[in-house]
């Protein structure tokens, strides 16, 4: 039997596997909160993987061994940032927005939270945080279906459309009727597929290789610094510098991802951020430090053996096609498309409670029913996956490029409104939607200036220096904020 006989048997145990998850959580889903938040009862381990899941994205398998493959070591900042910024989230943000969110009107989104939490009559704080969601997050889905085209490409020769078209498909599938339950389940089992293809594909290919010590050194022998965290010595002090800065920031952009944090919301009690804490920390180093090791160990695979990737973000793809039995290779495959499809979701559904709640529910004074609701949302869904396929048709930028650019704009628009409203009893409406604009803007900004430094580290600080003075100057003292504040501080103690 050929190879792709078996891969194609893998990929369908997969689709099938992720099909069946969408259609139980379908049975399960009766209401409208139940399908934007599955009625608040993710237990920890779930809410932990799904996170983990719905975080990374492609960009895991794809992006960021691509990047080491390319640069080094030095690009692994990006790693240690994202680590440290996952970890500070689960333990500053998880269990008080899960608290806060519940107090303040059973806020089931990151916009009507916004408004509940500063009283924003005006309606403008959600409308405007629905829209930054709605822009981000179809250039981050874009993102997403640019890395399922991709991946069809370098598995299969196939069509890049093809590939497009059919994991949108399939996402779309187990998205539009499982809801957010749906996605959370199917991440669980994603994450696990992420994690584990992370650790046997470079393990399998440092003993082709030949060990420890055969790797590392075929690796400094391609390029003296693709070992060192500061660069090679080509590269000037500024210019590692703007790299480890840069790479660090990443970390920043946690606190304001609206698919992450609503996982946090998803909790069933705000002490169960703990535990989740810990699993969430444990999935997220070792696969960032699979991912890290993937690009490395591919240095040293292809200089000895030839045949290295025309595009470098496909270099997991190609280690595991040409070190593993079809089989488990056609698993491998799977967890790439596990990356691209977590994430996808997560993002749509999002979208969908940005137009539905956000903006459709907010104009109106009675509410539709709840069937009326969940058909909405799933509309929501199909319309913001139909615009990003069209972006996606023609990519202009690389995976991670497109990534960076969307953890960028949420992490700035809505990183420092996120901590200022959970732990500063001072911030206002009016203070907290001048920084938001601030913030994206910047983001903009400071792409096209082209600096060197990403763009989330200095819009992330106008954002927060925006928020904290504009607050001062317009705060006035409003007691069912500060009741709470209270009530929120007293759920987490």
């Amino acid at each position: 039997m050929s190879g792709n006989f078996y891969t194609y048997i893998a990929l369908a145990l997969y689709f099938g596997l992720m099909l069946l998850i969408g259609y139980l959580a379908f049975l399960k889903t009766s209401d409208h909160e139940g399908y934007m938040l599955a009625g608040r009862g993710l237990p920890p381990w779930v809410a932990a993987l799904s996170a983990g899941a719905s975080d990374m994205s492609g960009w895991l398998i794809m992006g960021l061994p691509g990047a080491i493959y390319t640069t080094g070591l030095i690009e692994g900042w990006i790693a240690v940032g994202l680590f440290i910024g996952a970890y500070l989230n689960w333990r500053l943000v998880a269990p008080r927005l899960r608290a806060y969110t519940e107090v303040s009107k059973n806020s089931i989104t990151l916009p009507s939270f916004f408004e509940n939490r500063l009283r924003d009559n005006t309606r403008l704080l959600r409308s405007v945080s629905s829209i930054i969601i709605l822009v981000f997050f179809t250039l981050y889905c874009s993102s997403g279906m640019v890395a399922g085209g991709k991946f069809f490409e370098s598995a299969f020769g196939g069509d890049y459309m093809t590939g497009l078209l059919l994991v949108t498909a399939v996402t779309l599938a187990y998205t539009l009727f499982g809801g957010f339950l749906g996605a959370s389940l199917t991440d669980v089992v994603q994450g696990l597929m992420m994690v584990v293809a992370l650790i046997v594909v470079p393990a399998v290919a440092i003993f082709a290789v030949g060990g420890m010590g055969e790797t590392a050194s075929l690796v400094t022998t391609v390029g003296a610094g693709n070992l060192s965290l500061i660069g090679s010595g080509k590269m000037t002090a500024g210019a590692a510098a703007l790299v480890i800065v840069s790479g660090l920031a990443w970390g920043l952009g946690y606190f304001g991802q609206p698919h992450i944090v609503v996982r946090f919301m998803a909790l069933r009690t705000p002490q169960e951020a703990a535990s989740a804490r810990r699993i969430g920390a444990s999935w997220q180093f070792l696969s960032l430090g699979g991912a890290v090791c993937s690009g490395l160990i591919g240095i040293a695979y292809f200089s000895k053996f030839g045949n290295a990737p025309a595009d470098a973000e496909t270099v997991v793809l190609l280690l595991s096609q040409v070190l593993l039995h079809p089989l488990i290779a056609g698993f491998v495959l799977a967890a790439v498309l596990a990356a691209i499809m977590s994430t996808l979701s997560s993002q749509l559904l999002v979208c969908s409670s940005a137009l539905v709640e956000d903006m459709f529910l907010a104009t109106r004074k009675t509410a539709p029913s709840q069937r009326t609701l969940m058909l909405l949302g799933r509309a929501g869904v199909l319309a913001v996956a139909i615009i990003a396929a069209v972006l996606a048709a023609n990519p202009s930028d690389t995976i991670l490029g497109l990534v960076a650019f969307a953890w960028a704009g949420f992490g700035a628009s809505f990183g420092p409104l996120v901590l200022l409203s959970l732990y500063w009893r001072k911030l206002t409406n009016i203070g907290a939607l001048a920084g938001m604009v601030a913030g994206s803007v910047m983001v903009f900004v400071w792409k096209q200036l082209g600096t060197g430094v990403y763009e989330l580290l200095p819009a992330f600080i106008v954002s927060m220096v925006v928020m904290v003075l504009v607050s001062l100057v317009t705060y006035r003292r409003n007691e069912e904020i500060e009741r709470e504040f209270e009530q929120t501080c007293k759920a987490v103690a």
